[in-house]
């Protein structure tokens, strides 16, 4: 019997009773509070809803698994999503079926207006259309997404994205860096030329 006590248990105070007990009833607090947010995540690389479900299940098991390795550096909710993320673009690289790609991610929770106020050289930037920019998103690669995602739908800090990632956070600003220039290029081109590129 699950405790009103314990569902008052902050997210990494939950994680550390299950690392310690192993309990899987208390998994299930954890599940109950992320499975919508992973469920989401998933249903923008899967194709349909069975296997997103499928998808999530499986980001679920292996969090269990891993639970051990999550070592409070950053909250637990910006570790499960890089964990989601990381899980859901390797599922889609094993997958190498096209028809995977074309619905790798749903990019409308972007905030264009965030992008475009970081590069203050390309005023049209602010003004990109939500459909054209889901077109172009899938043009990028799977690792430019997660940290454009992470950054800009999730609005991870940099401190965040460097916890999340594993990496310094002068490596995270250089990514976002280029992964910003390369979407504003293939946007550019994608205006010029529509569906050619």
């Amino acid at each position: 019997m699950i405790t009103d006590t314990v569902h008052s248990l902050t997210d990494e105070a939950l994680v550390e009773e299950i690392i310690k007990t192993n309990d899987t009833m208390l998994f299930e607090v954890l599940y109950d509070r992320y499975a919508t947010m992973v469920y989401n995540k998933c249903y923008g690389f899967a194709n349909g809803v069975d296997e997103a479900k499928d998808l999530t299940q499986d980001v679920f098991l292996r969090v269990f698994i891993k639970l051990a390795s999550f070592k409070g550096k950053s909250k637990f909710s910006t570790w499960l999503y890089a964990f989601t993320y990381n899980h859901c673009v390797n599922y889609v690289n094993r997958n190498t079926a096209k028809k995977f790609e074309k619905k790798l991610v749903s990019s409308e929770g972007i905030d264009i207006q965030n992008i475009g106020e970081e590069i203050d050289s390309i005023h049209e930037f602010e003004s990109m259309r939500v459909e054209k920019l889901k077109k172009v998103m899938n043009l990028m690669s799977p690792e430019e997404k997660i940290i454009l995602l992470l950054k800009y739908q999730d609005n991870l800090s940099i401190k965040e994205l460097s916890d999340a990632l594993d990496i310094g956070e002068s490596a995270v600003k250089m990514r976002l860096k280029r992964a910003k220039e390369k979407l504003v290029r293939k946007y550019e081109n994608y205006s010029k030329h529509g569906e050619s590129i």
